[in-house]
């Protein structure tokens, strides 16, 4: 038992190394058959921060584990939003860009609104289980095929005024090794840290929600954290609010809308609170464009969006 925890904080460690050799390798393909920087950063670079909780959810999804997968998504959605939003902006205040405010923020809200619709079958048409089918995985992915359309317009506009920074080049072989190293990582993280989940859980006496939410959210969110903080380091606020925003966007849609399609996947009404908990937070986002400096994120609100966070973790564990 003590081996399948210590794969357990292994797995994290594999799944953000796999991720950063997977972006770093396919990064370089990419620039090799002629894509751009720009494309590169909006697809190659949003999948590989996101891998770490695609590759836990499909794991959770073939075993069973509903509950995990749920709930690293939408505890993955409001730590991205509220912590590492929150130390970003305590780092540098976040000025946001006008297309984010009124674009990218309220897709993902719309991301919220429509997975909140989809789960709440038992309220709003009386049906004997609120849970994701495979019909609504399959919308999702619909959804997410509308999102990568919209971020390929976005690219084809600015690439004009774009100066490239070219990702690191590496030879052909190098490139497809870290590719493959990347991807057996992700592969043997994401099943260690399902597993050592599921064994947590079951351990402590704790529903595999919490576990989710909470460890397995926090510990898939690294590399948006990572990404996200450096650049607010680097004062570069798009990429940092960028970053999150797109994430989440990518965690719903694709992410959900996958595991959806592998397995239905069940939502109790305690799991809905969190679910309400990701509107708010998504919804504090948007009202804080409009609070103190205008499509500002200052470090006051960073201060709140992090106390609203520890309040909402707290919360968690007294739950259980």
């Amino acid at each position: 038992m003590t081996l399948i925890y210590i794969l357990f904080f292994v797995g994290f460690a594999l799944l953000i190394k796999g991720a950063d050799l997977l972006v770093d390798g396919a990064s370089s393909l990419a620039r090799r058959i002629g894509v751009s920087s720009l494309v590169i950063g909006l697809t190659v670079v949003a999948f590989g921060t996101s891998a770490p909780e695609f590759i836990v959810n499909i794991f959770a999804s073939f075993n069973g584990n509903t509950d995990i997968a749920i709930g690293n998504i939408i505890g993955s959605n409001i730590c991205n939003i509220l912590l590492i939003l929150g130390i970003s902006a305590l780092i540098y205040p976040l000025a946001v860009q006008k297309g984010t405010v009124w674009k990218e923020i309220p897709f993902s809200f719309l991301a919220v609104i429509v997975v909140a619709l989809m789960a709440n079958d038992v309220f709003l048409d009386n049906g004997p289980l609120s849970a994701l089918t495979r019909i609504d995985g399959f919308i999702l992915l619909l959804f997410f095929v509308i999102f990568l359309y919209y971020i390929f317009s976005i690219s084809k506009v600015k690439s004009s005024d774009v100066v490239e920074a070219a990702p690191r080049s590496y030879s052909l072989w190098k490139a497809l090794l870290m590719i493959g190293g990347g991807l057996l990582g992700l592969l043997l993280g994401g099943k260690w840290v399902v597993d050592g989940a599921v064994a947590f859980a079951a351990s402590i006496g704790v529903s595999q929600a919490l576990v989710g939410l909470t460890i397995v959210a926090v510990g898939t969110s690294l590399p948006e954290l990572a990404t996200s903080a450096v650049a607010a380091y680097k004062k570069n606020a798009d990429i940092a609010v960028g970053n999150i925003v797109g994430s989440n966007i990518f965690n719903i849609f694709w992410i959900l809308g996958a595991s959806a399609v592998i397995r239905q996947l069940p939502f109790s009404q305690t799991l809905m609170v969190d679910v309400l908990m990701l509107v708010i937070a998504t919804f504090l986002l948007f009202a804080s464009m409009y609070i103190g400096k205008k499509h500002v994120l200052e470090r006051w609100q960073g201060v709140c969006f992090i106390l609203i966070y520890v309040a909402y973790i707290v919360y968690l564990i007294n739950r259980g």
